[in-house]
Protein backbone atom coordinates (compact mmCIF):
# COMPACT_ATOMS: atom_id res chain seq x y z
CA UNK A 1 0.00 0.00 0.00
CA UNK A 2 2.74 2.33 0.68
CA UNK A 3 4.16 1.87 -2.80
CA UNK A 4 0.96 2.58 -4.63
CA UNK A 5 0.76 5.68 -2.36
CA UNK A 6 3.99 6.76 -3.23
CA UNK A 7 2.98 6.00 -7.04
CA UNK A 8 -0.31 8.21 -6.33
CA UNK A 9 1.64 11.34 -5.41
CA UNK A 10 4.13 11.25 -7.94
CA UNK A 11 1.60 10.80 -10.31
CA UNK A 12 -0.27 13.80 -9.19
CA UNK A 13 3.06 15.69 -9.07
CA UNK A 14 3.63 14.90 -12.93
CA UNK A 15 0.10 15.68 -13.70
CA UNK A 16 -0.32 19.00 -11.69
CA UNK A 17 2.82 19.93 -13.81
CA UNK A 18 2.21 19.11 -17.39
CA UNK A 19 -1.66 20.46 -16.61
CA UNK A 20 -0.21 24.11 -17.42
CA UNK A 21 -0.26 24.44 -21.03
CA UNK A 22 3.08 26.27 -21.24
CA UNK A 23 5.26 23.20 -19.33
CA UNK A 24 3.41 20.54 -21.18
CA UNK A 25 4.73 22.75 -24.33
CA UNK A 26 8.22 22.44 -22.80
CA UNK A 27 7.83 18.50 -22.07
CA UNK A 28 6.55 17.90 -25.87
CA UNK A 29 9.41 19.98 -26.93
CA UNK A 30 11.98 18.27 -25.11
CA UNK A 31 11.12 15.26 -26.13
CA UNK A 32 11.73 16.14 -29.31
CA UNK A 33 15.03 18.06 -29.07
CA UNK A 34 17.29 17.02 -26.40
CA UNK A 35 19.67 18.51 -23.89
CA UNK A 36 18.03 22.34 -24.83
CA UNK A 37 19.70 25.33 -22.34
CA UNK A 38 16.97 27.50 -20.64
CA UNK A 39 17.59 30.40 -23.90
CA UNK A 40 17.35 27.63 -26.14
CA UNK A 41 14.30 26.85 -24.84
CA UNK A 42 12.72 30.41 -24.45
CA UNK A 43 13.70 31.19 -28.21
CA UNK A 44 11.53 28.35 -29.44
CA UNK A 45 8.44 29.37 -27.23
CA UNK A 46 9.04 32.90 -27.74
CA UNK A 47 6.32 34.21 -25.33
CA UNK A 48 7.51 33.44 -22.31
CA UNK A 49 9.80 35.77 -19.84
CA UNK A 50 13.12 34.17 -18.66
CA UNK A 51 11.95 34.45 -14.92
CA UNK A 52 9.01 32.77 -16.06
CA UNK A 53 10.58 30.04 -17.52
CA UNK A 54 12.73 29.49 -14.72
CA UNK A 55 9.60 28.79 -12.74
CA UNK A 56 8.63 26.21 -15.19
CA UNK A 57 11.66 24.22 -15.51
CA UNK A 58 11.80 24.41 -11.92
CA UNK A 59 8.31 22.68 -11.81
CA UNK A 60 8.93 19.88 -13.89
CA UNK A 61 12.45 18.89 -12.92
CA UNK A 62 11.15 18.92 -9.27
CA UNK A 63 7.95 16.18 -10.41
CA UNK A 64 11.28 14.27 -11.64
CA UNK A 65 10.12 14.45 -15.58
CA UNK A 66 12.82 16.41 -16.52
CA UNK A 67 16.95 15.97 -16.09
CA UNK A 68 19.11 18.51 -15.92
CA UNK A 69 22.84 18.65 -16.72
CA UNK A 70 25.51 21.34 -15.96
CA UNK A 71 27.94 22.30 -17.90
CA UNK A 72 29.58 25.42 -16.60
CA UNK A 73 27.31 28.24 -16.28
CA UNK A 74 24.61 26.27 -18.56
CA UNK A 75 22.46 23.79 -17.67
CA UNK A 76 21.00 21.56 -20.14
CA UNK A 77 17.50 19.69 -19.89
CA UNK A 78 15.98 16.88 -21.46
CA UNK A 79 13.20 14.58 -20.23
CA UNK A 80 13.84 11.64 -18.12
CA UNK A 81 11.82 9.48 -20.36
CA UNK A 82 11.55 6.45 -17.42
CA UNK A 83 9.13 8.68 -15.77
CA UNK A 84 7.39 9.47 -18.83
CA UNK A 85 6.86 6.29 -19.92
CA UNK A 86 5.15 5.54 -16.38
CA UNK A 87 3.12 8.45 -15.87
CA UNK A 88 2.78 10.44 -19.24
CA UNK A 89 3.44 8.34 -22.00
CA UNK A 90 1.56 10.31 -24.51
CA UNK A 91 4.52 12.81 -25.00
CA UNK A 92 6.63 10.06 -26.39
CA UNK A 93 4.30 8.64 -29.10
Amino acid sequence: MVEDLADVRQAVKVYKALGEPTRLKIALLLTEEKNLCCSDIGTKLESVAGSTLSHHLKQLTECGLLNLRKDGTYIYYSVNREMAKKYAPYLLE
